[in-house]
């Protein structure tokens, strides 16, 4: 017996070491994943393939893995609209690449300014003498945009395209809050601040319906001036003036109907269009599939062509989504975070710096924030260009009044200037049910604010007025950067929201360009030449930890989402309840006073968003409104 415990102890330990080294081995696998970054030798000789399965963004959020593990479906993919111009322009300069395929099967979308960016990127492909080829079963408005720059344009004979232009329905809630007996305490200033109507309407009030059509009228015109420019032949005019009759002529065959009408090239299989890509670019042999062809993906070919790290360093400071309180992002405007990447800057010896906004705005403090930082740097004496990327409007005009010279393009959404609080009180609500509120008070102060039951009329006269010189804060501030007096300002705020091209008419904006032409500005004021200074963009950029984590959780056992154009149709109306559980997060969350632009379209990550269980009880109720 004494031998066998021996040798019963001795297989325990062998197996506890087996088990530690398995534990280690694994995590050191785990790490080594990772930590990898994708490799230059997977760059190969063909095509250049760019998989489009999510949205175009200006800065990608960060995954967190621990949330995920707990997440009910996979994050949407993200591509920011920089990388893919600099990926498109290094092909089309590369005598390895011989074209370039725009994988579009499950393209969620992205901002026009990101989508022009991206289609002359396109152009100046094919102007090397490479084509550009795209595939989809279904095309919306913005992978539309995309492929009209293409060579040939590709469809499932069992897809559709689908033009339907922007704008749609905006939901309003006060008939929901009078049922639900909720009063909605609005302080505003500026008659077309539409960001409270859905709390205090049943429909657009005159003033936001006037400023909505002028604006989505001047989107529209730039949407289909861009593409009739790439594609002369797309007869867009019949196809969003008639689609009817035109899906009749075609008895019904929706793919028809998009070759008919000029919109696409050829119908094809996946297969079919694998086979024309291996005619330019060459057979994968290690494939072994039809239709499969040599090509280079994103994340590798953007390792091997990094950009030039020579001269000088002019900072890039990105100010991207929402603008809120606290360290938030990237991808969401977080102003504590912002302003101090911006303050560690102040260490650098930067030459310039860029300001690139992509925000509807949000909190007034946190916008505060962000422009007291940029202040900081312009008082070094550096130029200070700003950067107006699709949106840049209420809360990312306040940003933009700390620089020099503003550049957008005329598909920019700017203005807003303008500023609101939301408050919502339930004295009626519980008197409803039997609840009373009475109490002794020393000042009208005292136990204010009481939710339950209600607002002193002092009370309300104390929030309005700090609105009131919030908004003056704001006009003075767009005055001193535009050289303008408060009362000509006002005239063009009220919160009224306007397209880049009236912006620059109006002396919103200074001159038309995009991030390159901000850069070009600042090097120049900044006496560098040419080969002599280079960008550098602040704050952490997203590891290639994320793509990985994506990629993983998007085949990950979810059930595959359908992509012709009934899930087209059915994504639009999952980003219709996203918008409700924002608009109800946004009346019953503490978020202050806030400079936002409601009238601004969603942008295309906030679009793309699912309402699951785990948005909480808003997103809950958003599910409950719209069944």
């Amino acid at each position: 017996m004494h031998f066998a415990g021996k040798v019963w102890r001795l297989l325990v330990g062998i197996k506890d070491a087996l088990v530690l080294l398995l534990m280690l081995l694994f995590f050191w696998a785990l790490f080594a994943v990772l930590t990898a970054r994708p490799s230059p030798a997977q760059v190969h000789e063909g095509a250049l393939r760019l998989t489009l399965d999510g949205v175009i963004v200006e800065e990608r959020t960060e995954i967190d893995p621990f949330q995920l593990l707990l997440a009910s479906e996979a994050p949407v993919g993200e591509y920011q609209a920089r990388d893919l111009v600099h990926a498109l322009d290094s092909a089309a300069k590369d005598a390895r690449i011989k074209a370039v395929v725009l994988d579009l099967e499950m393209f969620l979308g992205g901002g026009q300014v990101h989508l022009t960016e991206i289609g002359e990127a396109m152009d100046r492909v094919r102007a090397a003498g490479k084509p550009v080829l795209t595939y989809a079963t279904a095309y919306a408005d913005d992978g539309m945009m995309l492929a009209a720059h293409a060579s040939e344009v590709w469809l499932n004979p069992l897809g559709a395209a689908v033009i339907a232009g922007p704008g749609g329905q905006t939901q309003f809630y006060a008939g929901l809050l009078d049922r639900l007996k909720v009063n909605a305490r609005v302080f505003k200033v500026g008659s077309y601040k539409s960001a409270v109507e859905p709390f205090t309407r049943d429909g657009f009030s005159p003033e936001a319906r006037e400023n909505a059509e002028a604006l989505y009228g001047a989107l529209w015109e730039e949407w289909q001036a861009n593409v009739v420019k790439a594609r002369p032949k797309a007869r867009i005019a019949e196809v969003t003036g008639n689609p009817v009759a035109l899906v009749a002529n075609a008895n019904g065959d929706l793919a028809t109907a998009a070759l008919r009408a000029g919109l696409v090239d050829k119908l094809g299989s996946r297969t079919a269009f694998g086979e024309r890509v291996v005619k330019l670019a060459g057979a994968d042999e290690w494939a072994g599939t039809p239709g499969a062809y040599r090509a280079t993906d994103l994340d590798p070919w953007l390792e091997a062509n990094p950009l030039p790290r020579a001269g000088r360093e002019i900072g890039v400071i990105t100010v991207a989504g929402t603008i809120v309180d606290g360290d938030a992002g990237p991808g969401t405007a977080g102003g504590t975070r912002i302003a101090q990447l911006l303050d560690e800057a102040l260490q650098r010896d930067l030459a310039a710096l860029v300001v690139r906004v992509d925000s509807p705005g949000g909190s007034v403090m946190a916008s505060e924030e962000i422009r007291e930082a940029i202040a900081r740097h312009k008082a070094k004496g550096i130029p200070v260009a700003i950067s107006m990327a699709n949106v840049a409007a209420s809360g990312g005009y306040w940003v933009a009044t700390a620089g020099d010279r503003i550049f957008a393009e005329p598909q920019t959404i700017t203005g807003s200037i303008g500023i609101f609080a939301v408050l919502p009180t339930f004295e009626e609500t519980a008197a409803s049910i039997g609840i009373t509120s009475d109490g002794v008070r020393t000042t009208p102060l005292s136990g204010q604010p009481d939710l339950i039951g209600g607002l002193t009329p002092e009370v309300e006269q104390i929030l309005q007025a700090s609105i009131e010189d919030g908004y003056r804060d704001f006009l003075s501030r767009v005055a001193r950067m535009r050289r303008m007096t408060s009362d000509q300002v006002d005239r063009i705020a009220q919160g009224r929201v306007w397209d880049g091209g009236t912006a620059r008419q109006i002396g919103l904006v200074d001159q038309y360009g995009g991030l390159p032409e901000a850069l070009a500005w600042a090097a120049g004021r900044a006496k560098l030449t040419d080969g002599g200074w280079h960008p550098v963009h602040l704050g952490n950029q997203p590891s290639p930890t994320d793509a990985m984590l994506r990629q993983w959780l998007s085949g990950s056992g979810e059930e595959p989402r359908s992509a012709d154009v009934f899930s087209l149709l059915a994504r639009r109306n999952e980003s219709a309840l996203a918008r409700m559980s924002r608009d109800l997060d946004r009346l019953m969350g503490s978020h202050g006073a806030q400079a936002y632009c409601l009238a601004c379209p969603a942008s295309a990550a906030a679009q793309a968003e699912n309402v699951s269980a785990q948005d909480g009880w808003a997103a809950r109720l958003a599910r409950l409104l719209a069944s």
